[in-house]
């Protein structure tokens, strides 16, 4: 069993069973070119544009930190002014034709009323939120891109079940119509038989649009056609009962995470909305230059010097008195949202509970499914024979063939689906909980994904001239991908895994 090995610390200890969920193969027989689900999360995990633009957008939530604490920051800057006097007025005793003046001016914030401490706090805190988000929306890729795989493999077996019920329909008509040229069956005989066969290329044709709609999901998560796709592994780390998955999801789930740090940045813009109030003192210094490039003239004996300079520096307090209501309101604005904020993260918590209750209580079923399925196929196996044995005496109709025939089919198409639907509903049910993100899964040649690398970029920035990477694309493109078919390939045949 394989264990965490890649990527930058994790908040939480990395978990050996759920790394170990896509990192074995279920019967070990599946070939070596196969594509398995670990290498298709792997490449979702890196070209998904979904995942990709929710990094960018973290990246860019990430800046409101250094921009909430340049305003406590000192501040420069340098103002020239250029005047050309193109008309003198008469009777003056100076005339100065032209005038350079440059202002260099430094303000240096002392006390703002807490406006900058809990502006950064704030920042600080839907930094984390957003962080719980991405952790979400790896969850969710990840998510469809389980259901994806699954949805070719199960869809792949039906097609493969319903060609061949076609085939042998078709030899059942053939025989059909030769014991009706002999006189041993009616017409009626021939009539159900090509009946049963009508239908059965119908389902087929339902069946391949299935695929052909299940490969295409796959091209959108994945980025690349499904070829040769191997069984997936069972799923460990399951739960024993819900009370279990319930009490993981609310110490692990994302969502939950993400509404009580956007719950603790609404209390901090509180306030920040009451530091409005509150008098600001800033020091400030200005120096100024006056050249007139010993152009200047006057009809008096006086000295005019062709530069002048001037600085000053101070202090100054602003005292708040009256700003017409405005004040009052942004606070009990922000309250309001906080209170909202509050409540959204009870409102999250109850939906996480639906999600992992319900998660929990399909995959229970689609396991239960999966027994009475295989039992079903069991029992349909047998009956089928002695319907076929006692229809070649004489004792059954051919219309009691068919029904033991389709009855079969029917239960291969059941267990199918419920491989399928347990094996979704149990990765949906350890994503509620948590614990089927990039860091819980064993993505071989890869490096994980560290969004606390950017903030800590972005923290320590401090000048106006820095930037970053040109923004360039980094998921792939599908539109050159061909329009899939309902082929079966060596290797899709694969049966889906139930978990255990």
């Amino acid at each position: 069993m394989q264990t965490l090995g890649l990527g930058a610390p994790c908040r939480r200890p990395s978990r050996p069973l759920v790394a170990a969920l896509l990192g074995v193969s279920l019967l070990g027989l599946s070939p070596v070119s196969a594509e398995s689900l670990q290498g298709a999360l792997a490449k979702a995990y890196q070209t998904n544009p979904t995942l990709n633009a929710a990094r960018a957008n973290q990246m860019a939530t990430d800046e409101n930190v250094p921009i909430q604490r340049a305003a406590g920051l000192p501040s420069a800057n340098i103002t020239s002014t250029f005047n050309e006097n193109v008309l003198i007025p008469d009777g003056q005793f100076v005339v100065i034709p032209r005038t350079l003046n440059t202002a260099a001016q430094l303000q240096v914030p002392i006390y703002q009323g807490g406006l900058v401490k809990n502006g950064i706090k704030a920042a600080d805190a839907r930094v984390a939120a957003g962080e719980e988000t991405l952790r979400g929306t790896e969850a969710s890729v990840f998510s469809q891109v389980v259901a994806a795989y699954n949805d070719v493999l199960r869809d792949t077996q039906i097609v493969d079940l319903n060609r061949n019920n076609v085939k042998n329909l078709e030899v059942n008509l053939r025989a059909t119509q030769d014991r009706f040229e002999v006189g041993d069956l009616t017409r009626t005989d021939v009539a159900q038989s090509e009946a049963r066969l009508s239908q059965a290329k119908a389902d087929l044709r339902n069946s391949e649009a299935n695929l052909i709609a299940a490969k295409e999901r796959y091209i959108q998560q994945v980025g690349e056609v499904p070829a040769d796709l191997s069984s997936p592994p069972p799923l460990p780390g399951l739960p024993t009962d819900v009370a279990e998955a319930v009490e993981v999801a609310i110490k692990e789930n994302p969502d939950i995470a993400a509404a009580t740090k956007n719950s603790e940045a609404a209390g901090y813009d509180v306030k920040t909305a009451r530091a409005s109030r509150l008098p600001t003192l800033s020091g400030f210094g200005n120096f100024n230059r006056n050249d007139n490039f010993g152009g200047a003239r006057a009809n008096i004996p006086i000295n005019i010097p062709s530069t002048q300079k001037s600085a000053v520096i101070g202090a100054q307090l602003q005292l708040p008195l009256y700003q017409g209501g405005r004040p009052s309101a942004q606070i009990r604005q922000a309250q309001a949202r906080r209170t909202a904020a509050m409540e959204t993260q009870i409102g999250t918590e109850r939906l996480v509970i639906q999600q992992v209750r319900a998660a929990f209580a399909s995959w229970r079923a689609s396991l239960d499914v999966i027994t009475s399925a295989e039992a079903a196929i069991a029992a349909n196996s047998l009956s089928l024979e002695g319907v076929r044995a006692e229809n070649g005496v004489g004792n059954r109709t051919i219309i009691e063939v068919l029904n033991a025939e389709q009855e079969l089919i029917n239960s291969r198409v059941q267990l199918a689906t419920a491989r399928r639907n347990a094996y979704v509903a149990g990765f949906t049910l350890l994503a509620a909980m948590g614990n089927a993100e990039a860091r819980d899964l064993d993505l071989q040649g890869i490096t994980l994904y560290n969004p606390k690398d950017n903030y800590r970029r972005a923290k320590g920035q401090f000048l106006d001239w820095t930037g970053r990477d040109a923004p360039m694309i980094r998921s792939t493109r599908t539109v050159t991908t061909p329009a899939q078919e309902a082929a079966i390939t060596v290797g899709e045949d694969a049966a889906v895994a139930a978990p255990q």
